[in-house]
């Protein structure tokens, strides 16, 4: 339903939207209530009615006026995304599973990216809480310091006083609902997968300290290969990037002659160590074994395809979604998430050459 306003003159011609929200309820003989709890995708309307809502509202070109409910003090139908690299495979893959699952309750997802830097990280959440965003999402490692969690977990509380939701998604600091990837137990994972394999002389890309997320993957590898008194291993520290993994993974070339596996702490690292391997002229598995953490889609197209442990990238989206969009209960809600051993080509025996 739409009317033309006849332009005045000098001005281009107009068309104005006209269809109400009452219009959608009256075309449907329903409440407006009922009509803008569908469309926000709060609870009290059945996901049969909700879907009707929805495709009757959008084929009469009802548009909701965010901006007007924004100025009235109400939530939005926007939920917000914190990831720390938009352009890592891990967090694209976390948020287009969240994107598609809101779609599905007829709300939108605003992304922002925060460069794993706790300053930038605050400003952005300020400002989804600035524009009364339904419910903010932070994914991504916590900091073990607890001075840099402190602004922003002071924020979220103040969004929560005032009807907001939140949950977080690898960070177990904050007290939010929670999607916690076992990390310790994956790191444990890919030592024993090395350890069984014959592998005794390890390096592992750290990733710098400062983030929970490296602390417990070593945490996890350091469990089994400090076990087995015939197994050496070194860390060697760098950036928790595929650019740190390219420069770490040379020198530990050159400090430790001898290695047989190489561990790094994610897939997106494992890329980095693969194409320094490559133009220096090391053949993986044969001369040298690589690993990897999460399972990117990438993982499996590499070449040779990456030994990682998978964590259901999609399932911790939606998880973390589901969590925003249930009643608060009172105290934080955890969703612990396994991994399971994904071996690829990038792994094998040592050989005994070497």
């Amino acid at each position: 339903m739409s009317s033309d306003v006849r332009p005045a003159a000098g001005r281009p011609e107009v068309v104005a939207a006209t269809t109400r929200l009452e219009d959608v309820a009256r075309a449907l003989g329903v409440s407006g209530a009922t009509v803008s709890r569908a469309l926000s995708g709060k609870p009290g309307v059945s996901r049969e009615m909700a879907e009707r809502v929805r495709r009757t509202a959008a084929e009469m070109g009802y548009v909701a006026n965010v901006h007007a409910r924004t100025l009235a003090g109400g939530p939005t139908s926007v939920l917000g995304l914190v990831v720390h690299e938009i352009v890592d495979p891990y967090f694209t893959e976390i948020a287009a599973a969240m994107v598609d699952a809101a779609e599905e309750h007829g709300l939108l997802v605003q992304v922002c990216h925060a460069g794993r830097d706790p300053e930038r990280e605050l400003k952005q959440v300020r400002t989804l809480v600035a524009h009364h965003v339904r419910a903010i999402v932070l994914a991504g490692s916590g900091h073990l310091d607890p001075a840099l969690e402190q602004p922003t977990a002071q924020v979220l509380q103040g969004f929560v006083a005032r009807g907001g939701q939140v949950a977080v998604i690898g960070r177990r600091g904050l007290k939010a609902d929670a999607v916690l990837p076992d990390n310790v137990g994956a790191g444990a994972t890919i030592a024993r997968h090395l350890v069984e394999l014959g592998h005794r002389r390890i390096v592992v890309l750290g990733g710098l300290g400062g983030l929970t997320t490296v602390q417990d993957r070593i945490a996890g590898l350091a469990s089994v290969l400090d076990a087995d008194p015939d197994v050496t291993w070194h860390l060697e520290p760098c950036e928790f990037s595929a650019d740190g993994a390219t420069a770490a993974t040379a020198t530990a070339l050159d400090a430790h002659p001898g290695t047989t596996a190489l561990v790094t702490l994610s897939d997106q690292m494992a890329t980095g160590a693969l194409d320094v391997l490559r133009r220096r002229g090391l053949r993986v598995p044969d001369d040298l074994s690589v690993t990897g953490f999460d399972d990117i889609r990438i993982a499996a197209q590499l070449s040779p395809g990456l030994t990682t442990v998978r964590f259901p990238l999609t399932e911790m989206g939606r998880k973390a979604l589901d969590l925003v969009l249930r009643p608060h209960t009172g105290r934080p809600r955890r969703r612990t998430v396994s991994s399971v051993l994904v071996p690829r080509d990038s792994t094998a025996a040592p050989n005994p050459r070497r």
